[in-house]
């Protein structure tokens, strides 16, 4: 590593430690606090191993200072932010009742915005709690926590994604998952990254040339939440574009049918719920305010009154019109392109959402890196080209 890439290095490990550092100072949630410590330490030891020469070390530091130091304690005292707590009670309705929501919510920490396949992600810890809710011993901690099943998905459909298009080792992911963008809502929520993997999973099926996976995938993203919606378009978009109209409809019909069997019999059960909750809620239309208050844009906006929701919703809703025109002018023909036009809608939308965080935008982020670190540079595999092959030219290479 040459002197002038050591300082870079270096510097990018101290600027994610005085990011890590700045939680215990300014957070109010304790397992936020706790992660900085834990994270900043990690980072400084991998800026010193960078500045040493040894970028390995580096990597395994800031591995184990923000990830699995932080993850396994939260885990194990069980610590974490409420939507853990939010999809685990969700999990135990749907064993004890069939119903995945609360009836006639009265405060916030009773709300459940996600879709009803988000409750199989609570499953565990209520069958290994027998349905009593308790902590248990440690095993159970670990092996029924959301976040771990979370991080289970994220990473199982970013392998199996590789996978099928035939991609090696890349030290690009170990550093994405190193970053305070994954490792922060890794060790404390995870609730988002498992849509990250099956989009990512999604992306690589059309890539591939594998529409019917293609479209399960999505219908599992489009079940756990609505924000997957876009993902739809830009697969059927490349699918389109690399396999023709007929796998572009394919992707689209089985991504619709998978989100219909996981979603309308909790739907059928408690519509009024699903819309107060799922939609409602997270939109800052229910009677309780969202706690997704980050000072983006959209948030700004709505904060002005009734004229300010409308005109951020306005806003949206041409964002969302703008990137499906470009979907259907220039429809991307590689994974890195459909990557970045999805991240760029899903960025749009998190940005001028009327509620959000800055931790929805992790998902863009992992997409753009991933698609980097999983387009192979060389031919495709035999396997990979006979599935990609179009009725157009240039279509036997992915990037």
């Amino acid at each position: 590593m040459t002197r002038s890439r050591t300082a870079r290095w270096t510097a990018g490990w101290l600027l994610a430690a005085a990011w890590a550092l700045s939680f215990p100072l300014f957070s109010t949630l304790a397992p936020h606090r706790l992660w900085g410590w834990c994270a900043g330490a990690g980072y400084l030891a991998a800026a010193a191993a960078t500045a040493l020469g040894r970028r390995r070390a580096a990597l395994g530091a800031a591995l184990l200072g923000a990830v699995a130091v932080p993850l396994l304690y939260l885990v194990l005292t069980g610590q974490g932010q409420s939507e853990v707590g939010v999809i685990e009670r969700s999990g135990r309705l749907l064993l004890d009742t069939g119903k995945t929501y609360v009836d006639q919510p009265a405060g916030v920490g009773e709300y459940t915005p996600y879709l009803p396949a988000a409750s199989l992600l609570g499953l565990p810890r209520a069958l290994l709690d027998g349905g009593s809710g308790g902590g248990g011993e440690w095993a159970v901690r670990l092996l029924g926590d959301a976040r771990v099943w979370c991080a289970a998905v994220l990473f199982a459909g970013l392998r199996a994604g590789r996978r099928l298009l035939g991609a090696g080792p890349s030290p690009l992911l170990p550093l994405l998952v190193a970053s305070p963008v994954v490792a922060l809502p890794l060790a404390v929520s995870g609730v988002d990254l498992p849509l990250a993997g099956l989009c990512c999973l999604a992306l690589a099926a059309a890539a591939s040339g594998r529409p019917g996976l293609a479209g399960a995938a999505l219908g599992a993203a489009g079940a756990l939440k609505w924000t997957a919606l876009p993902a739809v378009a830009v697969a059927a978009a490349l699918l389109g574009s690399r396999s023709g109209s007929r796998a572009a409809v394919r992707c689209a019909a089985v991504a619709g049918a998978v989100t219909a069997a996981l979603v309308l019999p909790g739907a059928l059960l408690q519509p009024a719920e699903l819309w107060r909750q799922v939609f409602a809620f997270p939109t800052g239309r229910a009677p309780v305010p969202t706690p997704a208050d980050s000072p983006l844009p959209g948030h700004l906006l709505a904060e002005l009154g009734p004229w300010g929701w409308y005109l951020t919703a306005a806003l949206l809703v041409s964002a969302g019109l703008g990137v499906a025109l470009s979907l259907r002018v220039r429809p991307p023909r590689t994974l890195v392109a459909a990557a970045d036009r999805l991240a760029l809608g899903l960025t749009l939308a998190f940005l001028l959402a009327p509620a959000g965080r800055f931790g929805y935008l992790a998902l863009p982020a992992l997409l753009v890196v991933w698609a980097r670190s999983a387009a192979p540079a060389g031919p495709l595999p035999s396997r990979v080209v006979a599935r990609s092959r179009t009725r157009g030219p240039g279509s036997a290479r992915v990037r």
